[in-house]
């Protein structure tokens, strides 16, 4: 059971991919020292597309020649230029935290699975947190998007006009250019606003800067909300800045998980690891882990649906009739369908102690109506 990780490995997503692929080979060395998926080993093979879509094209091309049935990019640029593809081919394409919002809606883009909930739900569901801490209300209350001048951070924007229209709430859109290190102009109108919560759209060293400009401009930490991509070394970069700071999570923080802690003992145990151990330790990983986790668990309902070689038929099917699947507290339950290739969209909210990512909030979704409306206009004027 061959998968294709197409992956950015040197430029914009190396700050996460190495772990994902260090979590993917560990997860794939516990299973089959077990015997396999119901039998059948697994193989990851890695390329590095340097973000480039033409690089991505030519490694799912290569992959699919090799076998490959089941694919990944992590990279919204290269998932977007290998989508097509994978649609026309019937080849099953994971898509998870990158790539098309729309692809959740599932009767339209069979073939590819964003398990996992999309930057729309996640900013819907940021949104719902504020109005909870708001007293269940968000009139008047005024939020500061912040975000890169990048594709990525404009995405979450429908969703969030579409919410401030329904609440009577007052969000205003602060772009910062890129690479992100220079960020001092725009946090000085952040602070002219005044805001009462401010959600960052950024990644890697791009909190770090956020976090010393808020310390700069008097911004309290605490009203900080981040997407997904906030990982411990961030928090150490900031050098004791990060306390109090939040951040939107997809998966469990706990590094007692029992998943992670069986690859501990008996992968790194036995001298099988595929990094340093510390490397388990971040965030990242632990994203990898849940990633996989259910891409295995659609294999495994896949195998057990079919006799003989599995193919991209019975990967699909099996990823359609996942229900309920948390891999021991891992992620929220997630359920796929044949209509909602999502899984469910939910997040947590978490706060950074000075120590350790503390939960504020059990898996919740909300806005779910506004989500899936936008998503659907959307999947409607799909073109191959």
């Amino acid at each position: 059971m061959k998968f294709g990780l197409c992956y950015d490995l040197s430029r914009s997503y190396s700050f996460a991919t190495p772990s994902f692929v260090q979590a993917a080979e560990d997860l794939a060395t516990l299973v089959n020292d077990k015997g396999g998926i119901e039998g059948h080993k697994v193989e990851f093979l890695v390329q590095d597309t340097a973000n480039e879509p033409q690089r991505g094209i030519e490694c799912y091309e290569s992959y699919k020649r090799e076998g490959v049935l089941i694919f990944d990019t992590m990279s919204t640029p290269v998932s977007q230029a290998v989508l097509p593809r994978a649609m026309r081919d019937g080849n099953v394409m994971m898509q998870p935290l990158v790539g098309r919002g729309d692809a959740i809606v599932g009767d339209v883009f069979d073939w590819i699975f964003p398990v996992g909930p999309t930057y729309w739900g996640q900013a819907a569901n940021a949104m719902d947190y504020i109005k909870q801490q708001s007293g269940g209300s968000l009139e008047d209350t005024k939020v500061a998007f912040v975000f890169m001048d990048h594709p990525f951070g404009y995405e979450p924007q429908p969703v969030l006009e579409e919410i401030t229209k329904r609440e009577n709430a007052d969000i205003r859109f602060f772009p910062f250019p890129l690479p992100g290190v220079d960020q001092s102009s725009v946090w000085s109108q952040v602070r002219r606003y005044g805001p009462d919560w401010v959600l960052f759209w950024g990644i890697s060293n791009m909190h770090v800067v956020a976090a010393r400009e808020m310390r700069r401009n008097g911004i309290p930490m605490e009203k900080y909300i981040g997407v997904n991509w906030v990982s411990k070394t961030d928090i150490e970069n900031m050098g004791g800045l990060g306390k109090g700071l939040k951040r939107s999570s997809v998966v469990d923080s706990d590094l007692e998980n029992p998943l992670r802690q069986e690859i501990v003992d008996k992968v790194y145990g036995a001298g099988k690891g595929a990094g340093d151990v510390a490397g388990t330790e971040n965030s990242y990983y632990m994203v990898g882990l849940a990633l996989y986790s259910i891409a295995f668990e659609a294999i495994r309902i896949a195998a057990e649906q079919t006799d003989g070689p599995l193919t991209a038929e019975a990967i699909k099917a099996g990823y359609e009739s996942i229900r309920d699947f948390d891999n021991a507290g891992l992620t929220a339950a997630v359920t796929v369908t044949p209509e909602d290739h999502g899984g469910g969209g939910k997040t947590r909210i978490e706060s950074w102690d000075g120590e350790t990512w503390v939960q504020e909030t059990d898996w919740f979704s909300a806005y779910d109506d506004i989500v899936w409306s936008i998503a659907r206009d959307a999947a409607s004027k799909y073109e191959d």
